[in-house]
């Protein structure tokens, strides 16, 4: 009987341990699918996160060290480094929202709401989000993203807390990157706008029978659905290439 015994408490031990790791690991994996492009949408279902989710804890559980910890503690930790690599991949597609905001207030467009997140925006924000989603996938964004799942084990190795001000910094710069790309990207429809307005100011004042706004308003919104047809090729790609430097640098230099 002893014998028997044995190896069954032995193999129970292992079985324990194995459980542990893969729910360490799966806290983190799940914490960054929840925030992922492509993966984190409020149109995808809840039920295919979770099948991603465990689909990828599968291929991250044999590549990374056994995570360390037991208790709410670790669980917290694990969430935190995984929702760090989901809040950096994810702040670039707000770049993206607020872009596509910036320019439909320009274009008089921001009357038109279509929602691809968990509020309405208007539907140059929607277009530019959904043409970013797709170039994250086709760029192999979800076969990166787990090579970084990997990766964040070494940065953020399991059962450490993360320094607080190391994060801060990080999240400070990643934040005032993304406002600067959405800027940039809205640059065009913002100056546009402008020489359009002022246009209409100096129409104004030299014919003031004349009524500028119902001409205007409808010739500013054909204007910038021409900008938006001819410039989105050019803002995608310089997006495409920020992304890339998000991707090959998750974590700051």
């Amino acid at each position: 009987m002893m014998d028997f015994a044995a190896p069954l408490a032995q193999l129970l031990g292992v079985a324990e341990s194995l459980i542990l790791q893969v729910a360490l690991v799966f806290v983190r994996v799940g914490a960054a699918v929840s925030l992922l492009p492509g993966l984190g949408e409020q149109m995808v279902p809840q039920r295919i996160r979770l099948a991603v989710a465990l689909a990828l804890t599968a291929i991250v559980v044999p590549a990374v060290p056994a995570p360390t910890g037991t208790g709410f503690g670790a669980l917290a930790i694990e969430a935190a480094a995984g929702l760090v690599l989901g809040v950096g991949l994810r702040l670039m597609i707000l770049g993206l929202q607020t872009a596509g905001t910036i320019a439909a207030q320009s274009i008089s467009l921001a009357q038109m709401f279509n929602g691809t997140g968990p509020e309405p925006q208007p539907i140059v924000a929607n277009l530019f989000t959904l043409a970013g989603i797709v170039l994250f996938l086709a760029m192999g964004g979800l076969v990166r993203s787990v090579e970084l799942l990997v990766l964040s084990y070494e940065l953020m190795p399991p059962g450490q807390i993360p320094d607080a001000s190391l994060l801060s910094q990080w999240g400070l710069d990643r934040v005032a990157m993304v406002f600067a790309l959405g800027f940039s990207l809205a640059a065009p429809f913002v100056l546009a706008a402008l020489l359009y307005n002022l246009a209409l100011g100096v129409m104004n004042r030299a014919m003031p029978q004349l009524m500028v706004a119902l001409i205007g308003a409808p010739a500013l919104t054909l204007g910038g659905l021409a900008l938006l047809a001819l410039a989105s090729p050019a803002l995608l790609a310089i997006w495409l290439d920020a992304m890339r430097q998000a991707m090959a640098l998750p974590y700051g230099g």
